[in-house]
């Protein structure tokens, strides 16, 4: 809707100096608010004016039914002057409060003021406070506590790695990319913090109690077998390098392994408690990453930020660089919009279905879905299958003949999970497509099903084990009544899950290495070769931001369930992700181009830690399971001889002097638990009650919002309307 423009002409006032009486004064007409429309140029006295005055037209507004939203002591639109002056008395009243509240000096960071006068107010504040000597030595103390928390925070800050890197990431690829690359320095300090906490509570205990023992050999006799880890005769150096890959030979009696570890009470508490603190330390960090980014998720998703005003005029990033990035961002604020307009126009096509075609459209969606259940189904069959034809095809004489057969072997379920994680997610895409969904709605069942695959597979090959391990859960059987494990074919169990980690941790590296020099860097070159659209339909190159980090979040995934059998995983996963953020950033800026669907940076902030918490979750449950349900190998690692891997820490306990046993054994009772969970229902309703209040404000807040863009559309209505009513109202 334009609105018309308004000509106004001024009258011819003298430009000499005058004496003007106050009666002439008074007899010049004086241009009036209210008189819009007034013919000749000049505006007509208020007698002669017809037509609805603007204190009437400001009375009709939306806004003018209720005053809270304008605060005491604002009067209504179009107040007679005995209540302009009942105004200025209550205005008054205000001011001497004000004024009283000024006495108290507002910081100046919280002033809507300029810079400049920010420091002026700040300067002259503690010239005031030097020349009157206020301020107590608490005040005093608590604005340095807070100055040097200010400084440390931005010292930390700086000291962030690649800070400057991920800034070029964004402002090239977007905030998207850079999410990426931020959750993957996120997940190497998580990395670098339990591999610290491990080597001070497992390696040095180990190396300070004593020697270490050897590993056990063929002639010890024990009711479980007899385990010798140790290869015999001369070793080539082809089989020292198929042992680095399996994690077998050399490298299964070495400290990388549960089973290394000798059987010291000390020790085992160290070791377990290790797990715990490292699981706590990931909860809190992941935690407070999900919370951070949880605000301004909620504020970006909101409908008040998605609007097509909200992409036009506040969606710039003035922070790129050179012609290039200007057209990138200009591409995405395009594509944006359009990605609005296509969800409106998907959403009117779903309401305006008849019964009929929603019964088809459901009828496909529900075909889909048995589609990708049946893959799924078959993916994680054979998963299993590898699982179990893994250990028949290692006592095969031929397999045991052939170093590289052996090899392939045991890779076999690793290159299972990493088949179907690479296969079966471009059919996802496709499958989500033929839905009819909007393109949210696309991009979260993508996600979704992708979750599920990538971290059902491993919880399938968990399984797998946990039936070679446990004989299938029948602790009568001939291999397991002995032992309480299948101790003929997995003398130290603890050691070969931790060695399937290990394969899949190593796998996933040379599969990401392969990946990029054998697909990416080709077609790279074939763009450069095939100039025109073959080439760039060929070898032009997305970073695909959700397959990435869905990718890591699966590395984490395998670390957590590993680093109890494997205590030294999280430190190669260390130098694992380092090197893939160098990988990465060297495959991005030379062979990737922008995304032109770019994923939202305001979902990643709180959607891939919601994601990683979900993988801590799911990683916990076969580590406890392990702890607590599984009896421990009896001929290797430091928990020998215990019913239960959890039964060490109550018998180190009634080591402890009475008191503390006393103490410990009160936090399990009730008397501990029943006010700890009222103390926590209290502060839980607190909050409920604290988050209700705040939503309450946020719905007000909105109503005025709504209010005053319903004041300026009628306000727009009535000058149209006043202009055509006096055709005064014409462009010049």
């Amino acid at each position: 809707m334009s609105l018309p423009y308004l000509r106004l002409t001024a009258p011819s006032w003298p430009l000499e100096t005058e004496t003007v009486s106050p009666a002439a004064m008074e007899e010049r007409p004086t241009w009036e608010p209210e008189a819009w429309g007034s013919p000749g140029g000049w505006l007509a006295p208020r007698e002669a004016r017809a037509g609805p005055s603007l204190s009437s037209v400001l009375n009709e507004l939306p806004s003018a039914a209720t005053l809270r939203y304008r605060g005491p002591g604002v009067l209504p639109w179009g107040a007679s002057e005995e209540e302009e002056e009942d105004g200025e008395r209550r205005l008054q009243t205000m001011a001497e409060a004000a004024q009283q509240e000024l006495e108290e000096p507002v910081p100046s960071r919280e002033l809507p003021w300029p810079m400049q006068a920010r420091r002026t107010h700040r300067k002259s504040h503690t010239r005031d406070q030097v020349a009157q000597g206020s301020g107590s030595r608490a005040s005093n103390c608590a604005l340095k506590f807070r100055r040097m928390k200010e400084k440390t925070k931005e010292g930390l800050h700086t000291l962030q790695p690649w800070a400057w890197t991920l800034k070029r990431i964004g402002g090239q690829f977007g905030a998207g990319t850079e999410s990426y690359f931020s959750l993957l320095r996120f997940l190497l300090l998580l990395n670098v913090l339990a591999s610290v906490i491990k080597a001070c509570m497992t390696l040095l205990p180990t190396w300070l109690e004593g020697t270490l023992p050897g590993p056990p050999g063929s002639d010890t006799s024990s009711p479980c077998g007899f385990y010798n880890p140790s290869p015999q005769g001369l070793v080539t150096f082809p089989t020292h390098l198929l042992n680095l890959l399996s994690g077998e030979g050399f490298l299964e009696w070495s400290p990388l392994f549960y089973g290394f570890y000798p059987p010291r009470a000390h020790l085992a508490v160290t070791y377990l408690c290790s797990v715990f603190v490292i699981g706590l330390l990931y909860l809190l960090l992941i935690l407070h990453r999900s919370v951070s980014g949880l605000k301004q998720t909620l504020l970006a998703e909101s409908g008040a930020l998605t609007s097509y005003s909200h992409r036009v005029f506040t969606a710039w990033d003035f922070g790129l660089c050179g012609d290039v990035h200007v057209r990138l961002r200009q591409r995405n604020i395009l594509y944006e919009l359009q990605v609005e307009l296509e969800e409106a126009v998907v959403r009117r096509q779903a309401a305006a279905r008849t019964l009929g075609q929603q019964a088809r459209v459901w009828s496909v969606r529900i075909l889909l879905n048995l589609l990708v259940i049946a893959l799924l189904g078959a993916a994680f069959y054979g998963i299993y299958w590898a699982t179990g034809a893994t250990v028949e095809l290692q006592e095969t004489p031929s397999v045991q003949q052939m170093p590289l057969l052996k090899l392939l072997v045991d890779y076999l379920p690793s290159i299972f999970i990493s088949g179907v994680n690479f296969l079966l997610p471009p059919v996802f895409k496709l499958i989500a497509l033929l839905e009819g969904y909007t393109r949210s709605h696309q991009i979260a069942f993508i996600l979704l099903r992708t979750v599920f695959l990538r971290l059902a597979s491993l919880l399938v090959l968990l399984f797998s084990l946990w039936n070679q391990i446990t004989c299938g859960g029948k602790a009568e059987a001939e291999e397991c009544k002995t032992c309480g494990y299948n101790y003929k074919e997995l003398p130290c169990w603890e050691t070969r899950l931790g060695q399937e980690m290990y394969k899949l941790l190593l796998f996933d590296l040379l599969t990401g290495v392969a990946v990029m020099l054998l697909i990416q860097f080709p077609r790279k070159l074939l763009c450069g070769l095939c100039p025109g659209v073959l080439g760039r339909v060929v070898g032009t190159q997305e970073f695909q931001v959700p397959d990435e980090v869905l990718g890591l979040i699966y590395a984490q995934t395998v670390v957590w369930v590993g680093s109890f059998f494997c205590p030294l995983l999280p430190l190669l996963n260390t130098a694992k992700f380092l090197l893939l953020f160098y990988f990465k950033k060297f495959t991005l800026f030379s062979t990737c181009s922008p995304a032109s669907r770019t994923f939202r940076a305001s979902t990643a902030n709180f959607f891939f830690p919601l994601v990683l918490l979900l993988a801590l979750a799911i990683s916990a449950v076969p580590v406890l399971y392990s702890i607590f349900l599984i009896p421990p190998s009896k001929l290797c690692g430091p928990f020998q001889g215990q019913s239960s891997i959890w039964a060490q820490i109550p018998e180190s306990i009634s080591n402890l002097p009475q008191t503390v046993q006393n103490f410990l054994f009160f936090l399990g009772t009730q008397a501990f638990a029943v006010p700890l969970l009222l103390i926590s229902s209290i502060l839980m309703a607190y909050t409920l009650a604290l988050a209700n209040s705040y939503g309450r404000l946020v719905s007000e807040l909105k109503r005025q919002i709504e209010t005053e863009a319903q004041n300026k559309v009628f306000l727009a209505q009535r000058a149209v309307a006043l202009s055509s009513a006096t055709g005064a109202l014409r462009p010049p």
